[in-house]
């Protein structure tokens, strides 16, 4: 493996990630790419900022990059200072649902647009973007949260179609979504006060179990959704 792109980079997860894959693979070029300006200290990782709405930038932004041997998408919304997630239907509203599906689906969609042809043809290669067991239909016992429900199940949708695509130019590529349980961040700080102190994790754990679980998947696994804990989450 020569080089590992990651979007998302200044996220909690996202920073999580590239310091992990930083230490765990010193002679392997890192790209970290983010929406505002980060600095990582470390030898191995070149910065960028994108917009990631903005086709121009991520066109030019190809032209920059070597051959990608692993695309990691750590993008993401649950909420912000406008949107939260909706206890009931009356809470929805067409430009919330717009917002969290723009951030959480076609975000990726995008990226993989411009940064698929990267991928190598001559080796293995992963593509994989932060999804959530809440994605789940089949999962779905307690309802509510409409926006984000609906729109990691597209994503997972969306990298079901695109290991298809993908695996009829590399029969050795895997592409997957990843579940990063409960991890101690912004995004789940509001929704904390019922889980319990295992089962709330750090980003440096959280990212220590997604490469752990994304190192074993093979090209056999391609297309699904899988925990933190490796399992298979079931559509």
């Amino acid at each position: 493996m020569q080089h590992i792109i990651i979007f998302g980079a200044s996220g909690t997860i996202g920073s999580a990630l590239v310091f992990e894959l930083a230490h765990r693979y010193p002679l392997v070029q890192i790209s970290a790419v983010s929406r505002q300006s980060t600095h990582f200290p470390l030898t191995n990782v070149q910065s960028y900022v994108v917009d990631y709405l903005n086709e121009a930038e991520l066109d030019s932004l190809t032209n920059q990059l070597p051959a990608v041997d692993w695309l990691i998408i750590a993008t993401g919304i649950l909420h912000d200072d406008k949107v939260k997630p909706e206890k009931s239907i009356r809470d929805f509203t067409a430009d919330k649902f717009a917002h969290v599906y723009e951030v959480n689906v076609i975000v990726p969609a995008l990226i993989a647009k411009y940064f698929i042809p990267k991928l190598t043809k001559h080796r293995s290669v992963k593509l994989a973007a932060l999804s959530a067991r809440i994605g789940s239909i089949s999962d779905n016992r307690l309802g509510g949260w409409y926006a984000y429900r609906a729109a990691k199940a597209a994503l997972n949708m969306l990298l079901k179609t695109l290991s298809i695509e993908l695996n009829r130019i590399n029969s050795n590529s895997v592409v997957v979504g990843l579940h990063p349980g409960t991890v101690d961040s912004p995004l789940s700080k509001p929704f904390q006060a019922h889980i319990a102190k295992e089962n709330l994790f750090t980003p440096a754990r959280s990212a220590a179990q997604l490469i752990d679980v994304l190192e074993t998947l093979t090209p056999e696994q391609t297309g699904g959704c899988y925990a933190f804990d490796g399992c298979l989450i079931e559509p």
